[in-house]
């Protein structure tokens, strides 16, 4: 197995690629220690301006890997959050998005600045059914970006929603057609990368201050739901993995 999550410097971008294609770039335990690696990599590199994420193959992220949840458990409480992407970065972040992009996975495209989606993309939070609960500050930062009344219809029903949806709600910056995702990602980031940064970066910090101190409050908040939830979820991954299996078989 190689590394699940692969860091390449393009131009003013430092790419973050998740690499997990045979599980849609689920996040397990050792992939989410590496998005938090990578994470710190990127603010520490002077050079990289902006941060790209994006996904191997025809997926962003499906999510928390249901069938991995014993190994995200070490992190429940971490600074860092359970998937490895809670408080914003120094600095600016855009999501590069094709494919299933759900549950944990709207949570990292959420912490990101900017969304640019292929048609390709759906979003949602299928694990609502199994229990799952939506963590790293996810959920304030779905409703800052969509709006209270939308956040709520996501997180509720989980429903899938798809990129012309996604891009009239407000929860992408902009669609392109399939495989454009992550080059005009890249144009973005010299775009941005080309400003006078102490600007644009005083900027940035003013609009993101207030979301900012409430995230700080939520690996409490987190650590509080898990205790509350944790045998659901723990049903609903075996559920889930169970159902799978069956389909593995027929």
């Amino acid at each position: 197995m190689g590394e699940p999550v692969r860091y390449e410097r393009v131009g003013a971008a430092a790419v973050l690629t998740l690499d997990r294609p045979e599980r849609r770039n689920a996040v397990d335990g050792p992939m989410a220690e590496a998005i938090a690696r990578r994470i710190r990599e990127f603010e520490s590199d002077e050079g990289a301006r902006v941060l790209v994420v994006s996904g191997a193959d025809e997926a962003f992220s499906a999510g928390a890997d249901l069938e991995a949840l014993e190994t995200l458990a070490p992190r429940i409480g971490s600074a860092e959050g359970v998937l490895g992407a809670r408080l914003f970065p120094a600095k600016p972040a855009i999501a590069a998005i094709s494919g299933w992009c759900l549950g944990g996975g709207v949570s990292l495209a959420t912490w990101c600045d900017l969304r640019v989606a292929a048609e390709s993309a759906r979003f949602g939070f299928p694990d609502r059914k199994w229990g799952a609960p939506v963590l790293d500050g996810a959920t304030d930062r779905l409703a800052a970006i969509v709006g209270l009344g939308r956040a709520l219809d996501l997180v509720l029903t989980g429903r899938e929603v798809r990129a012309a949806e996604a891009l009239a709600i407000g929860l992408v910056t902009e669609v392109v057609e399939r495989g454009r995702h992550l080059a005009r990602s890249l144009e973005l980031a010299e775009l941005l990368g080309g400003y006078p940064q102490r600007t644009l970066l005083a900027d940035r910090a003013g609009l993101l201050e207030d979301l900012g101190l409430r995230l700080e409050r939520t690996r409490d908040r987190d650590r509080r739901t898990l205790e509350a939830v944790v045998e659901d979820a723990r049903r609903g991954a075996a559920d889930y993995v169970a159902r799978k299996g069956r389909r593995g078989s027929s």
